[in-house]
């Protein structure tokens, strides 16, 4: 009955064809199913014309995580720091990490479980519907652009170029026959440049500098040979800061590792027990009561709904732990964690429609601005 009714229309047209493919029995069902397929391929063209496909967004944080870096290489004097200066040292290489900071930034992603059509039809008037690049709902009738997280950049400083100290050394430490002879020799003209600079400091030098400019050159000539001939018994130590970035989306209130951290290795991966945990407490703080709908209500909103939904978020309590201390505690708004709420297709009417803005970030209402359409 229903295959009839849609070859109805056109059947002053298909008996001729009917007659003329009836000894070719595989081009005539080709024909029929193309025939009972085209109302369903208009239906789905008018659907696309009509209406526009949105998400609502769920919102999360990016947390960037500083870690510095530590290479220590020990001197070649090392050994003999004890004796000379009175202090240990290392005498194998090393390297461990550290957090020096933890930026936290609240994010947006499509919610697939809220994904909405508005109604664009001759009935509303609805000019253009903007959107993010990801589907999520922006503005109506009015210009929106999105609002990215910004990337929070690390740009390195500088680095000084590394001292070489065998060019602070004089030739008897150059010549020197053992490794024993050589630091004896530098311990030497090390507590020599301090003598030198704490006579300095008094007045008691010699050849006294003329202004204070020729007294800073003089001072940091001696603190650069210092620096230079004590790494053969300290070391050096090389630092490094990275930036890394994680997202995370909260579902539920309750507690998630977020990573796990090794000074040993720096960040590692959640299942990796060499770095201790880290972990995020999310707790909805109910900023927003669930609405009670009538029977009523529900009549009047089926009968002017064009699909077209917002959030009202919660605000949630965001909370960062090494499992003893607080690190960061950070409030935010969670479409996720509050309500969606129907906006009736009256206000876009034939003789009054309105320009409606979105938060960007929560899907929430930002602006509404009334409209004369005539």
């Amino acid at each position: 009955m229903q295959s009839n009714r849609m070859v109805t229309p056109y059947d002053h047209k298909t008996r001729g064809i009917h007659r003329l493919c009836f000894t070719n029995r595989p081009v005539k069902r080709l024909l029929t199913l193309a025939l009972a397929l085209a109302p369903f391929a208009m239906q789905t063209q008018a659907q696309s014309i009509e209406g526009t496909s949105y998400y609502l967004p769920k919102n999360g944080m990016r947390f960037t995580v500083k870690v510095e870096k530590t290479q220590y290489r020990p001197g070649r004097l090392c050994q003999y720091a004890e004796r000379y200066f009175k202090k240990r040292v290392a005498q194998q290489p090393s390297t461990s990490y550290r957090i020096i900071g933890i930026e936290i930034d609240p994010i947006a992603v499509p919610d697939t479980s809220k994904h909405f059509t508005l109604t664009v039809d001759k009935k509303h008037s609805i000019g253009n519907v903007a959107t993010t690049n990801d589907g999520r709902l922006l503005a109506i009738n009015a210009k929106a652009e999105e609002t990215d997280t910004p990337k929070r950049v690390f740009v390195p400083a500088k680095r000084p170029e590394p001292l070489n100290p065998n060019d602070y050394m004089t030739e008897d430490i150059l010549n020197s026959g053992s490794m024993a002879k050589m630091a004896e020799l530098t311990a030497k003209e090390i507590y020599d440049i301090r003598d030198s600079r704490n006579q300095l400091s008094r007045g008691e030098a010699d050849n006294l500098p003329k202004d204070g400019a020729q007294l800073k050159l003089m001072y940091d000539n001696m603190n650069r040979q210092e620096e230079a001939l004590t790494q053969l018994f300290y070391g050096t130590e090389n630092k490094d800061t990275t930036w890394t970035s994680l997202n995370f989306i909260p579902t539920k209130e309750g507690s998630n590792i977020l990573f796990r951290f090794s000074k040993h290795f720096g960040l590692v991966d959640d299942d990796d027990l060499s770095g201790e945990p880290y972990y995020i407490n999310i707790k909805d703080l109910h900023s927003v009561a669930i609405p009670q709908s009538t029977d009523a209500d529900k009549k009047k909103e089926d009968k002017n709904d064009i699909g077209l939904r917002v959030s009202k978020p919660s605000n949630i309590r965001v909370t960062l732990t090494d499992g003893k201390n607080i690190i960061k505690t950070y409030e935010m708004s969670a479409a996720q964690f509050g309500n969606v709420e129907s906006i009736s297709g009256e206000m876009f009417g034939k003789k009054q429609s309105c320009q409606l803005l979105l938060d960007p970030l929560t899907g929430s209402v930002k602006a509404i601005k009334v409209l004369t359409t005539e």
